[in-house]
C-alpha cells in the first residue's frame, strides 16, 4: 500500500516524526541496508543519503536478508529544487511480466535464488550509494560481535585489511506473498547488478543466480525498463508523507538537484 502525499500533507517542517511514529500501530524494524544514513532521533533516520546526481534503482527494502520491514515510512522536511521523485512499482506485476517475457530466467531464479556479495569499508563513505561501513552495518566496533550479528542474519565475513566481505544466500528473489495469495518479484537483483558500484564493489559480482553463476546481462537490463515502464512516480514537497508497503511495490529514487531531506523509518 502507497499513501500519496497528498493525502497526508497536513504536517508542518520539522515535526516530531518520531512522536508521531510512536502513535501507530507500526513497530520499529531493524535498520539493516546498505545506504548511508543518519540517525536523526529515536527511530528516524534520513533516507539514502548517495550524492544527488546518482539515481537509486528499483528494490524491495533489505530484500537480500532474511529479515526485512513491512511498511517503510518516509517524511519530506526539505524538498528539492527539482527532480528526486520516489517511483514505486507493483511487485507482483513485474513477475508477471518477466515469467511472460523470461520464463527460463524465472525458473531458474525461483529455484537457485540469489546470492548477494558486498565489500564494506571502514567506516561510512558518502560518496557511495552502498557507502555504509561495517561497523554502523553491525552497528558495533567488535568485529567478534559482528560476526555473531551476521550469523544470525545467515550471512558469510570474509574480512580485509581495510573492511569486510559479505556474502548472502542463497536468499528466494520471488516470495508468495500470503496476505493477497500471489508471487512478488522481492529482490534486489536490478540494483545490485546496476547500482552496487564504488571503489570496493563491482555490480556485475555482487549478485549472482544461488548456484554461483553470472546473472544474463540483457535479462537485467529488460527488467530494468520493466521496471520503468510500469512505475509511478511520487514527487515531494514539503511536508508530504509516504507510506510504502514493501510487500506489494519496489521503490527507486532519482536524481535531484539539492537540497533535498527525505526522513525515513523502517516498520514492522
Amino acid at each position: 500500500m502507497a499513501v500519496g502525499p497528498s493525502a497526508l500533507n497536513i504536517l508542518h517542517p520539522r515535526p516530531k516524526v518520531d512522536a508521531v511514529l510512536h502513535g501507530t500501530s507500526l513497530a520499529p524494524a531493524t535498520m539493516n541496508n546498505a545506504a548511508p544514513r543518519t540517525n536523526v532521533v529515536g527511530r528516524v533516520f534520513t533516507a539514502n543519503e548517495s550524492p544527488p546526481d546518482q539515481k537509486i534503482p528499483f528494490h524491495h527494502e533489505m530484500a537480500q536478508v532474511p529479515t526485512f520491514p513491512a511498511k517503510l515510512f518516509f517524511f519530506c522536511e526539505v524538498e528539492p529544487k527539482s527532480g528526486g521523485e520516489t517511483p514505486i512499482v507493483l511487485s507482483h506485476y513485474v513477475y508477471k511480466r518477466m515469467k511472460e517475457n523470461f520464463p527460463e530466467f524465472v525458473e531458474k531464479l525461483e529455484k537457485h535464488g540469489l546470492i548477494y556479495t558486498r565489500v564494506l569499508g571502514e567506516g561510512d563513505d558518502p560518496s557511495s550509494p552502498i557507502g555504509r561501513g561495517w561497523q554502523s552495518t553491525f552497528l558495533t566496533e567488535d568485529k567478534s560481535v559482528a560476526e555473531e550479528r551476521a550469523v544470525k542474519l545467515g550471512m558469510k565475513l570474509e574480512w580485509t585489511d581495510d573492511g569486510v566481505k559479505t556474502v548472502m544466500g542463497p536468499i528466494p528473489a520471488v516470495k508468495w506473498d500470503e496476505s493477497r495469495g500471489r508471487k512478488i518479484w522481492f529482490n534486489s537483483m536490478v540494483a545490485a547488478y546496476t547500482g552496487w558500484k564504488d571503489a570496493r564493489n563491482d555490480p556485475v559480482k555482487a549478485v549472482t543466480f544461488g548456484d554461483g553463476s553470472l546473472l544474463p546481462a540483457d535479462v537485467i537490463e529488460a527488467c530494468g525498463k520493466i521496471l520503468e515502464e510500469e512505475c509511478v512516480a511520487v514527487p515531494w514537497q514539503q511536508g508530504d508523507i509516504l507510506l510504502i508497503d514493501n510487500w506489494a511495490v519496489l521503490h527507486s529514487r532519482r536524481s535531484f538537484e539539492p537540497p533535498r531531506r527525505v526522513l525515513a523509518s523502517l516498520c514492522k
